[in-house]
């Protein structure tokens, strides 16, 4: 079932799953996806980690380690039900202020929704765009932070850039992936329950097994973690560096703006 990997020179705009498709055409593809699956979207990815995306999200945001002082801006891309926002805004003592920025208005709906019921309305605000002309000045952010959503994003190197651009110097950039796994057996078990199990548990628990085949997919197109830490530094990243989670399932990536 093992499909090959990207490389840094590309190939995701025109990948869509194990699929190949215009070079125009992902985009819409993805974003019914994610329409599809947004108010499902905690159980997704409960399905895709057994769980464990919970901590790996911690950990970025441990990593992060927001000032606890106003005035310090997150952005945070493609994080339309604002859970890396939340625990950032909880991590500073309720002082930082986060832009949560999606392609998706669904996403941004439930993640409004659950702002408003969560006392973060103040600290949050809400902007659908994309993530490759994100509508912001120049050195805008203190940080930006992208959790499960830039495999998703057509052309990555420009993504990158315009993270580049919007972080004040000496900004941090933070980017949790699904990535390759680099333990024997665990590699074995995890492609197994990714593509066998999780399509067909997302069918039972959200009547509709498609989108989980694709998103499964999309993890094996992924640039793998040297791959991708190559492109943050091609972007103009100094210092870029990455950390395994669960022996590579995931991996959190982080660049500075020097």
């Amino acid at each position: 079932m093992s499909e090959q990997r990207t490389t840094a020179a590309g190939g995701m705009e025109t990948s869509y799953g194990f699929k190949s498709v215009g070079q125009n055409e992902k985009q819409g593809l993805v974003n019914e996806v994610f329409h599809r699956v947004a108010k499902r979207y905690d159980v997704m990815n409960d399905l895709m980690s057994a769980g464990l995306h919970r901590l790996w999200k911690d950990g970025m945001v441990a990593w992060l380690n927001p000032p606890k002082r106003p005035g310090w801006k997150v952005l945070d891309v493609a994080g339309g039900t604002g859970d890396i926002s939340f625990r950032i805004i909880e991590a500073s003592h309720r002082q930082a202020h986060a832009t949560v920025l999606d392609i998706n208005g669904s996403m941004l709906a439930v993640g409004k929704e659950r702002a408003e019921k969560r006392g973060f309305a103040a600290n949050t605000d809400f902007v659908e765009a994309n993530a490759e002309e994100l509508p912001f000045d120049d050195e805008t952010f203190d940080a930006y932070t992208i959790a499960f959503g830039i495999r998703n994003v057509p052309r990555i190197d420009v993504a990158l850039s315009e993270a580049y651009r919007v972080l004040k110097p000496g900004g941090r950039f933070l980017c949790l992936e699904f990535s390759e796994v680099d333990m024997p057996l665990l590699d074995k078990v995890y492609e197994e329950w990714s593509f066998k199990a999780i399509p067909r548990i997302g069918q039972m628990v959200t009547g509709d097994g498609e989108p989980y085949s694709y998103l499964v997919e999309s993890i094996r197109k992924f640039p793998n973690q040297p791959n991708f830490a190559a492109m943050i530094s091609h972007a103009g990243f100094d210092r870029v560096t990455y950390r395994n989670y669960s022996g590579g399932i995931a991996a959190l990536h982080s660049g500075w703006k020097l």
